[in-house]
């Protein structure tokens, strides 16, 4: 199980957390202009690296605020969370 720490409310347990994907995801600036392929690949295409990334979380049994977190993917461990508009945080091994 996971404790993933919220800025706001500090550790939590991730069960009262939910997953929101790969954080940073510029939106694209007119959507109707995208070819079907291309807002299929917004849509559904994510990065899948081994190694520390940023996802976003909502603390859905707490203080239901957005939130990112840096989990390495490689072990799961949960390297720390910023605020959304937040640089991350410094990783080291």
């Amino acid at each position: 199980m996971l404790l993933i720490p919220c800025p706001w409310c500090g550790p939590r347990d991730e069960t009262e957390f939910t997953y929101g994907g790969q954080a940073h995801l510029p939106y694209p600036g007119d959507p109707a202009a995208l070819s079907d392929e291309a807002w299929a690949d917004f849509l559904f295409m994510r990065d899948n690296p081994r190694g520390p990334w940023s996802e976003r979380w909502m603390h859905a049994a707490g203080c239901r605020r957005w939130c990112n977190v840096v989990r390495d993917t490689a072990t799961n461990r949960i390297v720390g969370s910023y605020r959304i508009g937040e640089p991350p945080p410094e990783v080291s091994d």
